[in-house]
This record gives C-alpha cells, structure tokens and sequence, in this order.
C-alpha cells in the first residue's frame, strides 16, 4: 500500500524535518524545504469557503511576487484554521524562515494539516526553523513526507524525470492525505520540485491541467479540506528550459507523478481496505462523465459492497442515476474487474461467485458504459468503506 518509488531527486533542494511540539505525541511535525537558488512556482488552493492562514497567505505570495518563492514549510497536527491568532502565526513563520535565508518574507511558501480550531503558540514554528535550516539535506526528503502526516498510513513519495541526458529534468513529489478527500481538491498537501526552467505563467497553467486530471479525480469520503494545497517550484538547476514548444513531454512527466501520488491517497484512505478505479464512458462530454463517475466513487451503498467483496451492480447504476446527468437506462453497462454484470440496465448472464472472488483483491475496477457512440470519458479513484474509517474519524480529536 502507497509503495515509495525510488528514484533521483531534482538537482538544487535540500531538506529537513523535526519536532516543533505540535502533535499530542513526540513524531516529526514540521518540515522544511528550500531551494538553493530562487525558483519560480505556482499553487492551487482548496475552494472551500473556509480557508486557513497558510492558504490564503500563499496564494497572496504568489500573486505578489508573480510565482517567485525559494522555501515551503509545512507543519502538521494543526491546520492553523479558524483560530484567532492564524494570522499571526503565518506571518512569523514566513518572517523567520525568510530571515534564515536572507530573503522577503512573501518567498516563503506556508502549507499546514491536522485539526481545525485548536490555537498553538505563535512561536512554535519560529522557534523550530534555525535547526531544521541548519541541517538542511537532499537525504531528508522522505523524512518531510513522514512529518506531513496525520491519519495516513504510509508517506506518499514519487519521482519522475522528462528528456534523457543533456536535455533532462527530474522531478519528485511527496502528498498526504487520507481522510476528507474530495475535489477541489481534498484534505491532501502536495509538494512538487523540478530542476527545469520553466517561467511562473506556464508552470501554473501546467500544475492546474495535472491536478484536474489527478487530485480533482480522486475522493474518499466526498468532504473538503480548509487547507488543500499543491506547490510545484521549478528552479533550473538542471540548466534545461521548458517552455510552450517543448512541454509536452514534460507535462506528461507532471501527470504521471501527480496521478500516482492522486491513487496513493485514495489506497490510503483511511480504514481502506481496496483501491477503486471507476470508468464512465459514452456521455456527451468528459465534464458529464467525471460527474457520474464521482456519484459512483462517493457513494456510500457502492464503497460498502467494496469492502463485502459484493458485484451488486443495482448500486452503481443507481448511484450513476442520481448523478443529474440524464441517460437512457436501457444503454447502459456496467462491469466490474472486466466482466459485464449489467447488460442494458439488466442483470447480465455473469459467475456471481467468480466475480465476488476478484473483488477480495485490493484493487478492484468498475466500468460504467452508455452505448451511443459518444465521446465522453472520465476515470476517478476512490476506497471502499470499512468499519475503521468510522473509528478513526470518531476518535479522531479524542
């Protein structure tokens, strides 16, 4: 479950993670992660109405510098949310961090997770940065995905690279996020480095494409988070230049990377026990598609007969029913692990017990087809249900 790829890290980062005091138990809670030289970056927020300090003073940053950052920090056990001193303690994180670095406080990048409400000290961070910044590493990488943490269960890491030799780039990034998962874009945080050269305009347009087609397709539980947030910061260490000629390769390269840490969150969702991967073909348009695909994947009757190994196609086609998307039943499939259980909105001739069989695996492919010819197409990620999400979101500030 969210197997750590291994792979090359981007040339020009370094990184630390440590104990600032902010989880109820002694485990690294803060991380810090720096580029040797200034690097250009973009952002994408969560969209809920109710929106964390580090949120909206990042997006803030960018909009000020014009996508120019050299440092993220990010803490966990504290969403730093609805509290009255949230501000305050964006503002001296980012004002300490820059100090180390000798650079404006709006270079500094703010990302925080864990429980909404609950003030800590405005010192804690602060007053933890001069140590994570003096042992500042490339060997820490995998540490500061452990230190982003709550309820997941693995760290979520993985590399990718674009062009060989001379015309290079890597690129790695590391996610958290398990529970409270739901477009756009869920309680999930998302780090992203490469060593290209790519200037603020098009690496914000191509972190957006990614994440529609990764983080926005993938839920578990159909709630939003207060401080989603993804970075990517390019600082051209490796001397390659990426720009609008050249960047298909290298946004096929950002997909890959961010549609496998995408399905890493969805494997890890808590008390999952299956990872889903649901098609929906044959609407008049991918955006319809994706609509019914996120009705089957956030459906409660469907997640549950995942966790029973149960083929009970009458979930899935009446979960697609209640999409708002109008279809003919009578044209629609549905299949799962590759055989058709449902013919025309009819039980198809299907082993039940053969079926059952493939769904104990834990992954587990659902396809929802309409016949017609159209175009439409959209695939999602989502967990099955089982009696541990219960207990662990019951227990969760207990």
């Amino acid at each position: 479950m969210g197997e750590v790829r291994s792979g090359e890290l981007p040339h020009g980062y370094r990184f630390a993670a440590g104990y600032a005091g902010i989880r109820k138990v002694r485990a690294d809670d803060l991380a810090l992660m720096v580029s040797d030289t200034r690097a250009h970056a973009a952002g994408v927020f969560t969209r809920n109405a109710v929106r964390a300090a580090p949120v909206d003073s990042s997006a803030r940053f960018l909009r000020e510098t014009g996508g120019v950052a050299r440092m993220l920090v990010a803490n966990a056990g504290n969403a730093n949310c609805a509290t009255p001193n949230m501000w305050a303690v964006a503002e001296a994180t980012a004002r300490r961090a820059a100090s180390l670095a000798g650079v404006p406080h709006n270079h500094v990048l703010l990302a925080s997770t864990g429980v909404i409400g609950e003030p800590f000290g405005e010192s804690a961070i602060p007053d933890a940065l001069p140590g994570l910044w003096a042992g500042l590493d490339r060997s820490q990488f995998e540490n500061c995905a452990r230190a982003i943490m709550t309820t997941d269960t693995v760290p979520k890491v993985r590399y990718g690279s674009a062009g060989t030799g001379s015309t290079g780039v890597r690129l790695a990034g590391m996610a958290k996020g398990a529970g409270m998962i739901m477009p756009d874009m869920a309680t999930m945080l998302s780090f992203l480095f490469t060593d290209a050269a790519i200037e603020p305009g098009l690496l914000q347009s191509m972190l957006s494409a990614a994440v529609d087609r990764s983080f926005n397709c993938v839920t578990v539980d159909s709630d939003t988070s207060t401080n989603d947030t993804v970075f990517l910061l390019a600082n051209g260490a490796s001397g390659v230049r990426i720009g609008r000629g050249n960047a298909g390769e290298f946004q096929a390269a950002l997909d890959r990377l961010t549609r496998e840490l995408a399905m890493d969150i969805a494997r890890d969702g808590e008390g999952a026990s299956k990872l889903a991967e649901i098609t929906v073909e044959g609407t008049a348009t991918n955006r319809e598609a994706k609509t019914i695909a996120m009705a089957i994947a956030n459906s409660p009757l469907v997640k549950t007969a995942l966790a029973g190994a149960d083929p009970n196609w009458g979930r899935i086609l009446g979960a697609a029913g209640k999409a708002g998307i109008p279809f003919n039943p009578e044209r629609a499939d549905v299949f799962v692990n590759g055989v058709r259980v449902c013919a025309g909105g009819l039980r198809a001739k299907f082993d039940e017990p053969s079926v059952q069989r493939t769904m104990e695996k834990d992954e587990v492919s659902i396809g929802f087809r309409l016949d017609g010819g159209r175009p439409g197409r959209a695939v999602v990620w989502t967990c099955d249900f089982t009696q541990s999400y219960i207990s662990i979101n019951a227990d969760y500030r207990t």
